[in-house]
């Protein structure tokens, strides 16, 4: 089977939000590392430019491509965001900057054979690669497939 550049570019573009999410988890579940709220909400827009991915294959036109791009964009902005939490440029939400017991039921607290995980903080870096956190990762990777996701659309 013949691929457009068009297609070709939507196909590496949606396996690179795929690795990006496949990465993701292998840092959770094998690496341990468990993540934020904010950390969960930056994989929603990779798995759903998989989806159109997959739809814009078959599907061909400019408008799937420019979704993918947006939903690329969208998981670049909420990174960007985390690290400016991070660096503690602003402040970050409620529920996981402030060391928040949320949800946890009082009973739960007071039982020493509870398991109550430890609440994940997004002002925390939990792993960098030189000196760049993972949600700094996600962005420079989130621009770059938004890049090809456009270049798609463009060569529809």
């Amino acid at each position: 089977m013949y691929l457009t550049r068009s297609q070709m570019l939507i196909l590496v573009a949606a396996a690179g939000s795929a690795a990006l999410l496949a990465g993701a988890l292998a840092f959770q579940y094998l690496g341990g590392l468990a993540p934020c709220a904010l950390c969960i909400w930056q994989r929603w827009p990779h798995l759903a430019a998989v989806l159109i991915g997959l739809v814009a294959l078959k599907a061909g036109g400019r408008v799937l491509p420019v979704l993918g791009g947006l939903a690329a964009l969208t998981s670049a902005a909420i990174g960007l965001f985390h690290v400016g939490v991070e660096q503690k440029w602003w402040e970050g939400l409620a529920t996981c900057s402030a060391g928040s017991i949320e949800g946890i039921s009082a009973a739960d607290l007071l039982n020493p054979a509870a398991d109550v995980a430890a609440v994940v903080r997004c002002d925390a870096i939990a792993w960098s690669l030189m000196g760049i956190s993972m949600a700094g990762w996600n962005v420079i990777a989130s621009v770059a497939l938004a890049v090809l996701w456009l270049n798609a659309a463009r060569k529809a």
